[in-house]
C-alpha cells in the first residue's frame, strides 16, 4: 500500500507527529533525510507544520514549548490511532487504567484529538477524522510503515489496548521468526498494523515504555549514513530480522525512531 484513499479503520495508526525544540532545524533534517516538504504553519495552529511527500501529508512537526512553569515536552515522535469517537475512546482509556494527558478537543474542522498514556506511561494519541483522515502515504520510502510498543509488561499491554482502542493482540506468526517469542501483533479490521515488543532483563531500568515509529526506506544502510552525516545518532546499527533490515536511530535533537527496508512478508 502506498497512497491511502480509504478512511483508516479504528485502532490503526493513522498519523504521527514530532514535538521538538527547534522546529525549523527538524524540518530541514527530515527534508534532507526523507525528501519531505513542509514549513512552519500559521499562528492559529501554533505553527504546526504539515510535512508532505508527493503532495500528500505524511507527518507533522511542532515546536515543543513549555506551558507556564512546566518543563518543555519530551522531544519525541507520537503515534495517533484512528477512532470513530474520541470522547468515547478517552473514557475507555481512563476506565482501562490509562491516563488522558490532554482531553479531546477539536482541531478546527480537521478532526478531534486527545493525547493519553497507557498504564506503563507509553504516550500515544487518538484521532477522530473529520476533514483530515490522516497520513495520505504509508509503507514507502520516507513514510510510516510500522508502530511498535516497547514494554516490560506484555500482559498489562494486552489487556489495556484492546479495551481502550478496540484492537486485537496476538503472538506474531511469521515464517523464520526465530527469537520473536516475545513479540505480538496488533490487529485492526483483520489486518496487522503494529507490534508489541517485550523488553528483556538487559533493558536499562530507566528505559520507559514507549511507542517507536518505523519509517520505510529503500536502503537502511545508506539512510543511516545520511543521518549520521546530518548530525543524527545510531542507537542500534543496521541488523536483519524476518521483517527486513532495521536500524534504530535518533535525530540531532534526540527523537528516536526506526528505519526499515522491508522484506516481502
Amino acid at each position: 500500500m502506498s497512497e491511502i484513499t480509504a478512511p483508516y479503520v479504528p485502532g490503526t495508526p493513522c498519523w504521527i507527529d514530532l514535538s521538538v525544540p527547534d522546529q525549523q532545524a527538524a524540518l530541514d533534517f527530515y527534508r534532507d533525510l526523507f525528501g519531505w516538504q513542509g514549513e512552519i504553519g500559521p499562528p492559529e495552529f501554533g505553527g504546526y507544520a504539515n510535512c508532505e511527500l508527493r503532495g500528500k501529508s505524511v507527518a507533522g512537526i511542532m515546536s515543543a514549548q513549555p506551558m507556564d512553569d512546566q518543563s518543555p515536552p519530551l522531544t519525541a515522535w507520537t503515534t495517533y490511532f484512528a477512532t470513530a469517537d474520541a470522547d468515547a475512546t478517552a473514557r475507555a482509556i481512563t476506565e482501562s487504567g490509562g491516563t488522558v494527558l490532554f482531553p479531546p478537543g477539536d482541531v478546527a474542522t480537521l478532526g478531534r484529538m486527545a493525547i493519553a498514556a497507557d498504564p506503563d506511561g507509553a504516550v500515544f494519541g487518538i484521532w477522530q477524522a473529520k476533514d483530515f483522515p490522516g497520513a495520505g502515504i504509508a509503507n514507502e520510502h520516507g513514510a510510516l510503515i510500522w508502530s511498535e510498543l516497547a514494554t516490560r509488561d506484555a500482559a498489562r499491554a494486552r489487556a489495556f489496548y484492546p479495551a481502550a482502542l478496540g484492537i486485537d493482540i496476538a503472538p506474531m506468526e511469521t515464517e523464520g521468526a526465530e527469537g520473536m517469542d516475545d513479540y505480538y501483533g496488533i490487529n485492526a479490521g483483520g489486518r496487522t498494523v503494529g507490534g508489541i515488543s517485550v523488553q528483556g532483563e538487559d533493558t536499562p531500568n530507566e528505559a520507559p515504555s514507549h511507542w517507536l515509529t518505523y519509517f520505510a526506506v529503500d536502503d537502511t544502510d545508506s539512510t543511516v549514513d545520511l543521518l549520521t552525516k546530518a548530525g543524527g545518532q545510531v542507537l542500534q546499527p543496521p541488523f536483519d530480522m524476518p521483517a527486513g533490515r532495521i536500524s534504530v536511530v535518533q535525530d540531532p535533537q534526540g527523537a528516536a525512531f526506526a528505519l526499515i527496508t522491508p522484506h516481502p512478508m
